[in-house]
């Protein structure tokens, strides 16, 4: 299971995107970059950043560690920050946090080259998870001392917004063709004969174990957390199998 820790102190707001994270500290001595359950769409999104985040971890992608952050909503009575401020109070409990990449730089798809290995596995991955928000306009990539790591995995698995349809929208292909890693002929093949192997019942319910039972507890349709966790896990088996035949709008690496 993913470490516990208690948020010690909240440090500031990061106000990047529209979730607004913050920067906090923990009784492990950490700083991570914790996601709130009060964000946005809420737990779900927490869900995937867990599920896609430990799945890329598995498959050997660089990722920040993940933890489950436990948030006593009076850290925010000092924030002078309205918005923060409700934030936080709306967010008691279990939330997310990835540890803080100290010196780590945005990637910028201009001024560092990517092999076709690396952005084959990047954007298949992302095909993969149905990652809508990994484009040249915000690459949600860092690069620390010349590796790429992977961050914000909030935007992907749409379909467990509307889980009567999951395997339908589960099925759809990807256009890759505004991907950051989109001009580095991917090599998509290559990728596929890695990757998908290794995306076995097996590993997905290691991954989706993870999850907290309190992200997942009343959700229509579902009787068990476990029910739910084995929904997550059936289109991303599916998929595996057969999404590098269904990557659109890209020029695959030779």
């Amino acid at each position: 299971m993913l470490k516990e820790v208690t948020a010690t102190r909240y440090i500031t707001p990061l106000r990047e995107g529209g979730s607004l994270p913050g920067l906090v500290e923990a009784d492990d001595f950490g700083t991570y970059v914790m996601k709130f359950t009060g964000a946005g769409q809420g737990r779900k999104t927490l869900v995937a950043e867990v599920v896609c985040g430990e799945l890329a971890r598995r498959l050997g992608f660089r990722m920040p560690r993940l933890v489950t952050v436990d948030l006593d909503p009076v850290l925010g009575l000092g924030e002078p920050d309205q918005q923060v401020q409700e934030l936080l109070r709306s967010s008691g409990g279990t939330n997310l946090g990835m540890d803080f990449l100290s010196g780590a730089l945005g990637f910028d798809p201009l001024a560092f080259p990517v092999s076709p290995e690396e952005a084959g596995r990047i954007v298949w991955f992302d095909a993969l998870v149905g990652n809508v928000d990994r484009s040249w306009r915000n690459p949600n990539l860092l690069l620390l001392r010349g590796d790429l790591w992977l961050i914000d995995h909030g935007a992907t698995m749409i379909w467990q917004h509307n889980w009567p349809t999951a395997e339908t929208s589960a099925a759809r292909p990807y256009d890759a063709s505004g991907h950051a890693l989109a001009t580095f002929a991917p090599d998509l093949a290559g990728a596929a004969e890695r990757l998908a192997p290794q995306v076995t019942a097996e590993l997905l319910a290691e991954v989706t174990a993870e999850i907290p039972d309190a992200w997942l507890a009343d959700e229509p349709g579902f009787e068990t957390p476990d029910d739910l966790r084995r929904a997550y896990a059936r289109p991303l088996l599916a998929r595996a199998a057969v999404i590098a035949e269904r990557i659109t709008g890209i020029e695959e690496g030779k």
